[in-house]
């Protein structure tokens, strides 16, 4: 299962252009490490290898998985980050103050 998380940042310095940049992270949750073998004193791992959502995203089913049962936090969680930044050119003209003073 993977999700996607938007993260824009805006610069503007006051400049006639400014630069926006966004970051783009997709989240996986890899192989499940829920010791079952707790209670007895051991390690023993169940061998689940990805998250699968037992349902649809946004209910209580969709945190657990349908391969082993396990709850999504057991599994381990990876993020990717991506970074793209834009360079945004404003024409608007400054506003000056002989333009701001109007008089008789």
């Amino acid at each position: 299962m993977k999700k996607r998380q938007v993260v824009v940042k805006r610069d503007s310095s006051g400049r006639s252009s400014s630069t926006s940049s966004s970051m783009v992270r997709t989240v996986r949750y890899g192989e499940c490490q829920k010791n079952h073998a707790a209670n007895l004193g051991g390690y023993a791992v169940d061998g689940c290898r990805e998250f699968m959502a037992s349902g649809e995203e946004g209910t209580t089913e969709a945190l657990t998985c349908a391969a082993c049962g396990c709850h999504r936090n057991f599994h381990r969680r990876e993020v990717e980050t991506e970074k793209t930044v834009r360079q945004v050119l404003n024409t608007a003209m400054p506003l000056t103050a002989s333009r701001l003073y109007v008089g008789s």
